[in-house]
């Protein structure tokens, strides 16, 4: 850990955005979650090892690759996380980190505590989503 300490801390919007206490303080809230998914990952990649068993009952086959599947989907979408998390690191180190990508302007703390891995604020992320649904519906 670096000299800057952030047990208990919060980062609060009265404070100079993203000081080094924030970003410290977003670096490990950011390598906990992944750490966390990694370690999930492990665990289902045991227990799906050790389910490769043939089930005799039909229902209990179906049963079981409904769940595998499941269980994959859910392992996917954590792996497309990683790859927003490690973006968000890559952003603290080179000091992009909670700034709007199209405006440039702060996202805000509160966003970013709830979503560490935005990039975009609020207000572009309403855009983007209004453009996005009437794209959608045309």
């Amino acid at each position: 850990m670096s000299s800057v300490e952030v047990t208990d801390y919060r980062p609060s919007e009265d404070e100079p955005f993203m000081n080094p206490r924030q970003r410290e303080y977003f670096r490990n809230k950011l390598l906990t979650w992944k750490d966390e998914i990694l370690r999930e990952s492990r665990v289902t990649l045991e227990n799906l090892q050790e389910e490769n068993q043939n089930h005799p009952d039909m229902a209990d086959r179906a049963s079981s690759e409904s769940d595998r599947s499941l269980e994959l989907r859910t392992r996917d979408r954590q792996r497309k996380l990683i790859s927003k998390i490690d973006a968000a690191l890559k952003r603290i180190d080179d000091g992009t980190y909670g700034y709007c990508e199209e405006t440039g302007d702060p996202i805000g703390v509160a966003r970013l505590d709830a979503r560490p891995t935005a990039t975009l604020s609020l207000e572009a992320q309403e855009l983007h989503e209004r453009r996005e649904k009437v794209y959608r519906d045309e």
